[in-house]
C-alpha cells in the first residue's frame, strides 16, 4: 500500500486521468468502478472538462482538486492526419504534456504519461529497449517524442510508458475495424511487413494501477521510461487473421506490402518493445497478445449480447 503524500485525503491518492473517453481512459474508468482501487480517488476528465493545452485552466484544476498523481491518456493519435495537422499534434502531444508536467512540479504531483513505439524508426530487428536511440519518422512520432522531452525539461517526478498497437472494446481501433470489415466483405488486404505487438488497453490499465499500488510516490523522484505491450510479436496481417478467426468471420485476409498500402505517414517496420525493465521492476507477468485478444473479444460479445 502506498504511503500518504502531502495531498492525500484519508490515506487515498487523488488520481487525475485525462483523456478518459479514449481506449485506455475507458479501461481505467472500468477498473475504478470495480472496487479494486480503494487506495485511489479518481477524477476522470475529457477535453470538454479540462483542455490540457489551456495552461490557466490546468493550473486552476490542480490547485482546486489537490492532485497527487496524473495519468495522462490524452493524446492526438490520428497518425496520418498529423502529417497535415502538425500544429494540432504538437499542441496536444508536446505543449499539453509540458503544461501538465509544469503543474505537477509546482504542486508536488507524480506524473504517468503514455507514449508510443513511434518514437523509434523501426529499422531495428530486435526488441527496442528504453535506452535505445529514438528517431521518429513522422509528425505523430515527433510530437510524442517532444512530449517526452518536455517532461524531462520540466524535471517532473514520474514515468513514461511507451506502448504499441493499442486496442480495446471501447472506441475506434484496428480490432473493431477488422470485425466490421469481416462482416461486410469477403476479403480484406492487410500489411504483412510491419512487425509489432498488439496490446489490450485493459492489460495496460491494470499495469498502471499495479505500479501505483507498488510505488512509494512520496519518496520516488526523477523520471523513468518503461516499455509495456502484451507479450509476443506479429505483423498486422497476422493480427488481422487472428481477429477474423477468433471473431468467427469468414472474410479472407490477404497480405500486402507497406508500399501497396496508401498512407500519408511512414510506419516503423519493426517496433517490438523490450519489456524486461518493467517486468523486473514491478514483478509483472504479461499475457500473450493472442490470449488477451481472445479475452477482449469474449468481453465484447458479452457486452453486445446484453444490449
Amino acid at each position: 500500500m502506498l504511503e500518504k503524500t502531502k495531498n492525500t485525503r484519508n490515506g487515498r491518492l487523488t488520481v487525475l486521468v485525462t483523456g478518459c473517453d479514449g481506449q485506455l481512459g475507458s479501461e481505467l474508468r472500468k477498473l475504478a468502478k470495480s472496487g479494486d482501487c480503494s487506495f485511489c480517488r479518481f477524477l476522470f476528465v475529457d477535453v470538454s472538462v479540462l483542455d490540457i493545452c489551456n495552461r490557466a485552466d490546468v493550473h486552476n484544476y490542480f490547485k482546486t482538486n489537490h492532485i497527487d498523481v496524473i495519468v495522462n491518456c490524452a493524446a492526438y493519435t490520428a497518425v496520418d492526419r498529423a502529417e497535415d495537422e502538425p500544429e494540432s499534434a504538437f499542441a496536444v502531444n508536446r505543449d499539453g504534456v509540458g503544461i501538465l508536467a509544469e503543474c505537477c512540479v509546482e504542486e508536488g504531483a507524480y506524473m504517468i504519461h503514455i507514449s508510443t513505439d513511434y518514437v523509434f524508426d523501426g529499422t531495428g530487428h530486435v526488441p527496442y529497449r528504453e535506452t535505445d536511440a529514438v528517431n521518429p519518422i513522422g509528425v505523430y512520432g515527433l510530437s510524442k517524442r517532444a512530449g517526452e522531452e518536455a517532461m524531462m525539461e520540466k524535471g517532473v517526478d514520474g514515468l513514461i510508458i511507451r506502448t504499441a498497437w493499442l486496442y480495446s472494446s471501447y472506441g475506434k481501433n484496428f480490432v473493431k475495424t477488422m470485425l466490421r470489415l469481416g462482416s461486410e466483405k469477403e476479403q480484406v488486404a492487410v500489411v504483412a511487413d510491419q512487425h509489432g505487438t498488439p496490446t489490450w488497453a485493459a492489460d495496460l490499465a491494470r499495469t498502471i494501477l499495479h505500479i501505483l499500488q507498488n510505488t512509494d510516490i512520496k519518496n520516488t523522484h526523477g523520471l523513468e521510461i518503461f516499455h509495456y505491450t502484451d507479450e509476443g510479436e506479429c505483423t498486422w496481417y497476422e493480427f488481422a487473421s487472428a481477429i477474423m478467426q477468433m471473431g468467427g468471420k469468414k472474410c479472407q485476409v490477404m497480405p500486402i506490402s507497406t508500399d501497396e498500402y496508401p498512407a500519408s505517414c511512414r510506419r516503423p517496420a519493426y517496433s517490438v518493445l523490450d519489456k524486461t525493465k518493467i517486468k523486473e521492476r514491478f514483478g509483472l507477468e504479461i499475457p500473450l497478445w493472442d490470449d488477451s485478444l481472445q479475452r477482449m473479444l469474449a468481453e465484447l460479445d458479452k457486452r453486445d449480447s446484453c444490449c
